[in-house]
């Protein structure tokens, strides 16, 4: 595979702060796949427009940080039901044209019909499944 040029996939992972464990195992998952180069454009947990900005500047932000994106990867879990930010994120996603990819977390008995909905893919917590669902979306 020597002198193969990987793609570098501008993603956009939604989920809730206070579920950043999910988030967090996603992003090492993806990190440990090889051959897979990804730019993570999600609004970081300690960008001050979370606690000091108002509903329209959060919303700026994160159209933001959609529009380069490929790809968003919505942790499908049933907290994301209960999320009024990933309703916008959708929102924000379908009006860039943006693919959406659901991932139901592992052992999971309910997850959002709101996202399921609205995905584009759905997969299960499986970095292959992920990886492979990124590159025929991006």
């Amino acid at each position: 595979m020597r002198g193969l040029k990987t793609r570098t996939y501008h993603l956009f992972i939604s989920h809730s702060w206070s579920y950043s464990d999910q988030y967090k195992h996603l992003e090492r998952l993806l990190q440990q796949e090889p051959h897979f180069d990804f730019k993570n454009y999600s609004v970081p947990k300690n960008d001050p427009v979370h606690t000091n900005g108002t509903d329209k500047e959060l919303r700026e932000a994160i159209e933001r940080k959609i529009r380069p994106c490929s790809v968003v990867l919505i942790l499908a879990g049933v907290y994301a039901s209960y999320s009024k930010w990933i309703d916008k994120e959708i929102d924000i996603a379908r009006n860039s044209y943006k693919p959406i990819i659901a991932i139901e977390p592992r052992g999971s008995e309910k997850t959002s019909q709101v996202v399921k909905d609205n995905a584009d893919k759905i997969v299960g917590w499986d970095t292959g499944s992920i990886v492979n669902a990124i590159r025929e979306s991006g």
